[in-house]
């Protein structure tokens, strides 16, 4: 009988592992880095309303969309076309596959970093190298890695497990290290430490950073697909998605917290975002007596798991449209694969988006400009994405009737458009506001420098969108 029972469970994924699996996707340890270079010690009350007002409300709007579409392969693309139509739908799968672009190119930064601290062991990567060779390796790591997608994709998606597990430790040992180090007489290095010091100075430079944030936290909705696989998804999903909730608030709240006793919060330096997370473990190793070692064992970890995410990143942004998507909206030549059933078109438009955005990334001053600019196009891009969450809720929610689901947040539909048409509201206006630079003062040439790339690329980005039925329209009238 035992036997029997042991055997039915192989084959499903118990709640707590898939909100593993969603955490080590969504958030990592560097997450709480350019949060606290923005916004200091405040950023801990920031995380703590979002937890309130948006993750939780967020991630249980995921799970009754997820129990409403459960036998949907398409994710949130497919919840937008079921709830709104085939051409919604397409923008959908557009923007969610476009926002990974600037990803991409992060990620790839991310590589090059640290294997410059395994190899130098220090921040001195900007004095060995001009930005003209950082975004030139940069451009050679995706076109590598894209070479390379048909025969090590499996194995990376393994490694893409095995360093997101390893950086989830990393980022609590950290924390539990932190506290450690701090009973044992090491002074906060933020001071002064007080209630006033976490007020929020609720400024437009304030506001205009929160779009990272939600960045930071967003994704939740990738865990979609593993609804086929649990017992009981009517119980155990939304079980899932509390339990991820905690750990994200976990580790960006205790993080920071972490990083106050170690980092001032009024003088942080100023390539913290590039280099933080180094900085962090060496510093950490220094207080224990242990040198650079933990700082030596991040940089391997991060580079497993940056070089697993980008080649999965790769394969998911060139394959994302596909079915009745695809082709309606899509010119035939940009879906064609090859004989190992590779859109290698797709590749191809990937790696010239990728090119557009590293000569772009030419024209700034130095490595750690072009780091902190990508990281904050990230910052535009993928809550725009994220509010395709909220509509599709909303759609559901206005027409209830027509719609079934095992789960349902918030059962007063008029509490619920509320909540969902809060989430929405305060997507949009977090990624507009992200267009405004966070790293120039108002006024000098640096500013506007930034300020007219965001808007470049935006443009460039969405309307690739637009271009793409037009010539599909066109294909199927020549072909007529």
């Amino acid at each position: 009988m035992s036997n029997n029972f042991l055997q039915s469970k192989k084959n499903y994924m118990s709640w707590p592992v898939i909100a593993l699996l969603d955490f080590v996707t969504i958030i990592s340890f560097e997450n709480i880095f350019y949060p606290f270079q923005n916004q200091g010690l405040s950023v801990v009350v920031s995380w703590i309303f979002l937890l309130f007002a948006y993750v939780i409300p967020y991630e249980l709007i995921v799970s009754q969309l997820s129990l409403t579409f459960d036998n949907q392969s398409g994710g949130l693309a497919s919840w937008v076309r079921r709830g709104g139509n085939d051409t919604l739908g397409y923008w959908t799968s557009w923007m969610y596959w476009i926002q990974s672009v600037p990803y991409i190119v992060d990620v790839s930064n991310s590589v090059i970093v640290s294997f410059s601290w395994m190899i130098l062991g220090n921040n001195t990567l900007g004095d060995k190298m001009s930005t003209f060779e950082f975004g030139l390796l940069t451009f050679a790591i995706i076109l590598i890695f894209i070479l390379l997608e048909n025969a090590i994709k499996n194995s990376l998606e393994i490694l893409s497990l095995i360093g997101g597990g390893a950086m989830f430790v990393m980022s609590m040992l950290f924390v539990l290290l932190a506290g450690y180090a701090l009973m044992h007489g090491t002074r906060i290095a933020t001071q002064p430490f007080n209630w006033g010091a976490f007020m929020p100075n609720f400024s437009l430079k304030y506001f205009s950073t929160t779009g990272l944030l939600i960045f930071a936290m967003s994704g939740a909705e990738l865990a979609a697909p593993y609804i086929v696989q649990m017992r009981d998804p009517k119980h155990e999903f939304p079980k899932a998605m509390w339990l991820l909730a905690l750990m994200t608030a976990f580790l960006t709240i205790f993080g920071t917290l972490s990083l106050a006793v170690f980092f001032d919060a009024n003088a942080i330096p100023h390539d913290f975002k590039m280099n933080g997370p180094y900085y962090a473990f060496s510093m950490l190793g220094a207080e224990l007596g242990l040198g650079k070692l933990l700082m030596y064992i991040f940089a391997v970890v991060q580079a497993i798991f940056m070089m697993a995410q980008l080649a999965v990143l790769l394969d998911a942004s060139s394959r994302v449209f596909a079915g009745d998507v695809a082709d309606r909206f899509m010119p035939s030549w940009l879906t064609k694969k090859n004989k190992k059933g590779l859109p290698v078109n797709s590749y191809l438009m990937t790696t010239g988006l990728s090119l557009f955005l590293l000569l772009l990334t030419g024209t700034l001053p130095n490595i750690n400009t072009i780091y902190n600019w990508l990281l904050n196009i990230n910052g535009i891009v993928s809550p725009y994405k994220t509010c395709w969450v909220f509509f599709a809720f909303l759609a559901i929610r206005w027409r209830d009737k027509e719609f079934h689901s095992d789960y349902i947040f918030i059962r007063n539909r008029k509490l619920a458009l509320t909540v969902g048409g809060w989430c929405f509201l305060f997507t949009f206006v977090c990624a507009t506001l992200g267009f405004i630079p966070q790293d120039a003062d108002f006024g000098t040439k640096s500013f506007d420098h930034q300020l007219i790339m965001n808007f470049i690329t935006v443009f460039v980005l969405f309307g690739v969108g637009f271009l793409l039925p037009h010539l599909r329209k066109r294909e199927l009238n020549d072909n007529e």
